[in-house]
């Protein structure tokens, strides 16, 4: 019983009763005027060519979304477009709306005052009065029993106002909604979005990670060595990599806050020096082999490269500490060559293991690159070839 009850306590339900008054009104205001049938076929005629306006689109999505579904005008929960119409078949299907919504509305209306006045006739014959309230149901004599026809027409009446409401509620769901290519577009802005996220995790991955390991394996080694002098040094270099990272930090939650605004000043491999240094600094002996113009590579692999190379260092210092690194960039016959090697320890992490190591092959699929982790000859290695051409 509390379920059936349930609608009537539910504001939309009213709304949705307002939103086919509305649809009414002028043409009922008409009937005062000119009483006949005809009124209704010219206000359903008049309805076409105003289908036809654009902006009629947003004025009926606004509408649906207030009184229909109880979502705001602003909110993106609800599949009702208010944009204005983008092409002949958005306008076809509006004008649609609009024949359906006055029919419906007419035809809502008109029972529900037929109903309420049913249920007084019922009423007034059971206690021997004559009434003509209602056309629709007329009933004939005084019996007593006509008094149980009133709650069966007011238990209609409220069938009839949830059924409306569910049935309006519908229409505009499928004739208000998104076209094929508004859906196509809406899908391609999502995956855009979910791209970018993805993008600015492993941002936030490979350059937080790589100041934590730093300032890790440099906070170990300083006390094993016991020497203040290399405590020094080790914590200038837990400062430099710990500004960088809050440098990074800072500039993607400034991309984070401002959707629209545009990612900059990312590191590229022309700050491969600074990478470099920072690996050193750390306790790794890095030998570096650079060759080929770096400041030609395109931004995108650029950048992409030295946030590979990063995660590739970053590695070597979590799992095999410092040890001899071999790290080769080299651009050449239109491909950006970026290989980590370093003797492999007891503990080797698995080539499907771990996010960093996914990281770099989702990075290099997405240039159109490959990329290859794993031992090899005794050396634990990252081979990464994109192209730039």
């Amino acid at each position: 019983m509390v379920r059936l009850l349930r609608p009537f306590g539910r504001a939309v339900t009213y709304t949705r009763l307002l939103h086919l008054g509305i649809a009414v009104v002028w043409p009922a205001m008409w009937l005062f005027i000119e009483d006949a049938w005809w009124t209704w076929a010219v206000a359903a005629a008049a309805l076409a060519p105003a289908g036809l306006v654009p902006a009629m689109r947003t004025v009926e999505g606004l509408q649906a979304r207030l009184l229909l579904t109880g979502h705001r005008h602003d909110s993106e929960s609800t599949d009702i477009v208010v944009a204005p119409s983008a092409s002949w078949s958005d306008r076809g299907r509006l004008v649609l709306w609009l024949e359906m919504r006055l029919l419906l509305g007419c035809a809502t209306w008109l029972f529900t005052v037929q109903l309420l006045l049913t249920s007084v006739d019922s009423v007034s014959a059971a206690f021997g009065r004559d009434s003509d309230a209602g056309e629709l149901f007329r009933l004939g004599g005084h019996d007593w029993w006509h008094i149980l026809l009133a709650p069966v027409a007011l238990l209609v009446l409220a069938v009839t106002l949830v059924a409306s409401g569910h049935l309006i509620t519908a229409l505009a769901h499928r004739l208000l909604g998104p076209s094929p290519a508004e859906r196509l577009a809406a899908l391609e802005e999502r995956t855009e979005q979910l791209l970018e996220r993805t993008r600015i995790a492993r941002e936030l991955h490979d350059s937080i990670g790589h100041a934590l390991t730093v300032a890790v394996v440099q906070a170990g080694a300083a006390r094993a060595a016991g020497d203040p002098a290399f405590t020094d040094r080790a914590l200038d270099a837990i400062e430099e990599t710990g500004h960088a990272a809050l440098e990074d930090l800072e500039r993607v939650l400034g991309v984070l806050r401002e959707s629209e605004r545009p990612v900059s000043s990312r590191p590229t491999l022309t700050d491969v020096g600074r990478l470099l240094e920072s690996a050193r600094a750390s306790g790794a002996k890095v030998e570096a082999d650079v060759t080929g113009p770096l400041d030609t590579v395109p931004g995108p692999v650029s950048r992409e490269g030295y946030r590979i190379l990063q995660e590739s260092l970053t590695n070597v210092l979590r799992h095999a500490g410092s040890v001899p690194v071999r790290a080769r960039v080299a651009v050449a016959a239109g491909t950006l060559t970026l290989e980590v090697r370093n003797p492999l320890t007891a503990e080797i992490p698995g080539p499907g293991r771990g996010s960093g190591l996914r990281g770099i092959r989702e990075r290099a699929a997405l240039l159109g690159g490959r990329a290859r982790t794993g031992p090899d000859e005794g050396e634990w290695q990252v081979l990464v070839e994109l192209p730039i051409g």
